[in-house]
Parts: C-alpha cells; sequence; structure tokens
C-alpha cells in the first residue's frame, strides 16, 4: 500500500519507463514515414476520438472494477482485525476455573490461553504466506519481460523493501514442535490451524473450562475466520474475468495504433516544427492511455507481492502485538513501517 500524499516521478517512471521507450519510437517513426513523404493518406481525426472516447469509458470500468477487488480485500482485512482482537478478549475472559471439572493454578490457565493465542498468530501469517504464492494470471508468472519487470518491482517497491525479520513470522514461533510438524504439511495450513483450535476448545469444554454457551460463542469466532479466509481465497485463486481484463489490453492498443497517423498530418502543413512536436504531444496521450490500463492491471491483484497490495505484514504485526498484550507481554516486536513510501 502507497502511503505517501504524491507519488514521486520514479516511481512513476520504474513503472512505466519501457512504455515510454516504445512509445517513442513508434511515434517517430510514423513522423519519419510522414515527413520524407514516404506515406501521406491519413486517418480523420473524428473516428480516432471516437475510439479514445470509448476506450477511455472501458477502461475506467475495468478500473472501478479492479478497485472493488482491492477494496473487497481490504474489509475483508478489516474483519480479520477485528475477529482476532474479539478471540483474544474471548480467550482471556471466558477460560476460567468457574465451572472446571478440576481446578488450574493461575500458570497452567495462562499457557492455555497463550497456546490459543499463538496459534491465531500463527494463523495469521500462515495464511498471509499462502495468499503471496503467485498465481498463473499474476504478472510475475507471463515469463519473458513481464516477469522481469514484476521481479523489478516486487524486489523494489514491494515484498523486497520489507526489512521485518522473516525468522519471527515463522509458523513454529507460534506452535509446539508436534503441533507445527504435523500442520505444515497440510495442503491449506491454515485451514487444519483453525481446525485445531476448534479441536482444542472441544478438550477445554470437557474439562469445564469454558461452559456450552461461552463454547458456541468461541465456536462461532473460528467459523468467521474461515468465512474471511475463503473470501481472501476466492479473490486471489478467481482472476478478474480476461475477457475484460485483455480486451481493454487490446482496445488501448489500437487507440494508439491510429493516433499518429492522425494527428501527424493535421500539424504537416503548419511547418517540421510542428512536425516534431506533435511526437512528445502522442507519446504523451499514448502514455496516458496506457497508464490507465497499467492502473487497473497492477490493482486487481490485491495479494500480487507488490506497492499496490493490502499490507497484510503490517496487520498481522498489529494484530499480534494486541494479542500479545492481552496476555500481559511487554517484550513485543515494533510494528512495521512504511519502506520508500510502501506499506506492505
Amino acid at each position: 500500500m502507497i502511503v505517501t500524499k504524491g507519488i514521486p516521478f520514479k516511481k512513476l517512471f520504474d513503472l512505466s519507463f519501457h512504455h515510454i521507450i516504445w512509445l517513442f519510437l513508434y511515434m517517430g517513426s510514423v513522423a519519419v514515414l510522414y515527413r520524407f513523404n514516404i506515406i501521406s493518406y491519413e486517418v480523420p481525426w473524428l473516428p480516432v476520438s471516437v475510439i479514445g472516447t470509448a476506450v477511455a469509458f472501458y477502461v475506467g470500468f475495468k478500473n472501478n472494477q479492479s478497485y472493488d477487488r482491492m477494496w473487497e480485500a481490504r474489509k475483508i482485512w478489516g474483519g480479520i482485525v477485528n475477529g482476532s482482537r474479539t478471540w483474544g478478549m474471548l480467550v482471556d475472559g471466558y477460560i476460567t476455573n468457574m465451572n472446571a471439572v478440576e481446578k488450574h493454578d493461575e500458570e497452567d490457565l495462562h499457557a492455555i490461553k497463550k497456546r490459543l493465542i499463538y496459534r491465531q498468530i500463527g494463523w495469521l501469517y500462515t495464511h498471509r504466506e499462502q495468499l503471496l504464492v503467485s498465481t498463473s494470471w499474476e504478472h510475475v508468472s507471463q515469463g519473458g519481460l513481464t516477469t522481469k519487470h514484476a521481479q523489478r518491482l516486487e524486489d523494489n517497491f514491494g515484498v523486497g523493501i520489507i526489512s521485518d525479520h522473516l525468522e519471527h513470522r515463522q509458523l513454529k514461533n507460534f506452535l509446539s514442535k508436534e503441533e507445527f510438524e504435523r500442520l505444515v504439511t497440510k495442503a491449506n495450513t491454515a485451514t487444519q490451524i483453525i481446525n485445531e483450535q476448534s479441536r482444542d476448545l472441544r478438550e477445554l469444554r470437557k474439562k469445564g473450562l469454558i461452559d456450552d454457551f461461552r463454547h458456541i460463542k468461541m465456536q462461532d469466532v473460528l467459523r468467521t475466520f474461515y468465512e474471511l479466509q475463503g473470501k481472501n481465497e476466492r479473490i486471489k485463486k478467481f482472476p478478474f474475468p480476461r475477457q475484460y481484463a485483455n480486451m481493454s489490453y487490446y482496445f488501448v492498443g489500437i487507440f494508439i495504433f491510429l493516433l499518429p497517423f492522425s494527428m501527424m498530418p493535421e500539424v504537416l502543413d503548419s511547418g517540421t516544427a510542428n512536425l516534431w512536436l506533435a511526437v512528445p504531444i502522442c507519446v504523451l496521450l499514448g502514455w496516458i492511455y496506457v497508464m490507465m490500463e497499467l492502473i487497473g492491471d497492477y490493482s486487481e491483484n490485491p495479494f500480487q507481492r507488490m506497492a499496490n497490495d493490502i499490507p497484510m505484514l503490517s496487520l498481522c504485526r498489529t494484530i499480534e502485538i494486541d494479542l500479545r498484550e492481552m496476555l500481559g507481554e511487554t517484550e513485543l516486536p515494533p510494528p512495521v513501517k512504511a519502506e520508500k513510501g510502501v506499506l506492505m
């Protein structure tokens, strides 16, 4: 997530410099063809302007839908934040000796609470890691220059800028050794962690550490976590419909292809100087349409390891700090800070 008020020119350049290069080469080549009378035909400006207007509406529709996907993902993670705090409150307030078959001392009760809360923290980081696994339609999986460019964006303005130590976020830090070795091999570890919480609650109910009402309430919170995890997985595993995404790309390409054949002849009668002035103007117009396309293209996948992502690591760390403070801990990890104007 970009947290600066403005986007520095360097970031815009890194995102689109290769597009600027081919735009200059294409517009300049057409200008040379007209300058030396190699071609003389022209495309009327009116149909090109109509095409440009239609493309702008289409790209605007795509960008709106891309933003909706990103904003839905942010709301889901807001639900995870609220649900995790609720879980910590219920664990802290519900697990008591009030109806216990065999009384436990405070140290044992604290160990049980710590196990349940640490397992929730482990679920957070595991769910985040699973969402960051690349899919076949994301930029880094496309191969060629697209993959190289995506990897550069990841390294310079994405997960590569994270200075937080990976060792702290590993699942083994929040589960027992036996439990970690059993769950880490599962196809969907995050799902099994929540199921492990449910099994633990069942044992606590048998021991009388929670009653039926509290058991149901805590199970309901776990069900909410499954719902939120499923919503995130739906966004991750169901791409923005390619018929909309790809046609937008083609429409922008058609408009840019026609643009110089309409603009160059318009300024040809005004002298050579104006002809070469038309080259940067055409490049600027083409760049605007390319950037509109790129904004939607890089926003449609909110878990893509880049600057437009939901700041999941920051949210996970915020929840971890809150939950561990509920346990009375004082040696807490620092909040995740923005790097290069990006919060991951």
